[in-house]
């Protein structure tokens, strides 16, 4: 019984050490984004991420296709600020016309899918 102790007591000791660790030196732990540098870009983006994931928290009907819409229409919401924000500080022509891209097809099917709920 001592040695099961002693081994959980080393289990939860590294289980606690290896984060502090990680985060004492500035690695990037899994799940977390590392820090950005602050940018008026970097603000935009991650405005349109905070106001996409608190939108996509929708009450769930129980009918997939219908929670699929609702979902998807703040998420396509997010790729349309995002690709703005590129617009407005972005320099590369090529990420710029993919943004314009996305912009117009999110749009697009952001439409689709206001259309649809409004039928069902």
């Amino acid at each position: 019984m001592k040695r099961t102790s002693l081994f959980s007591l080393v289990g939860l000791g590294a289980l606690i050490a290896v984060p502090v660790v990680v985060l004492a030196q500035g690695m990037n732990m899994p799940g977390m984004a590392p820090a950005a540098p602050e940018t008026p870009a970097t603000t935009a983006y991650l405005a349109a991420h905070d106001a996409m994931m608190a939108a996509m928290h929708v009450e769930l009907t129980g009918d997939p296709d219908r929670d699929f819409v609702l979902m998807m229409i703040p998420h396509h919401q997010g790729a349309v600020d995002m690709a703005r924000v590129v617009l407005e500080f972005g320099t590369d022509p090529t990420i710029r016309a993919m943004a314009e891209a996305i912009i117009a097809a999110q749009e697009a099917e952001i439409a689709e899918f206001e259309a649809w709920l409004a039928a069902h």
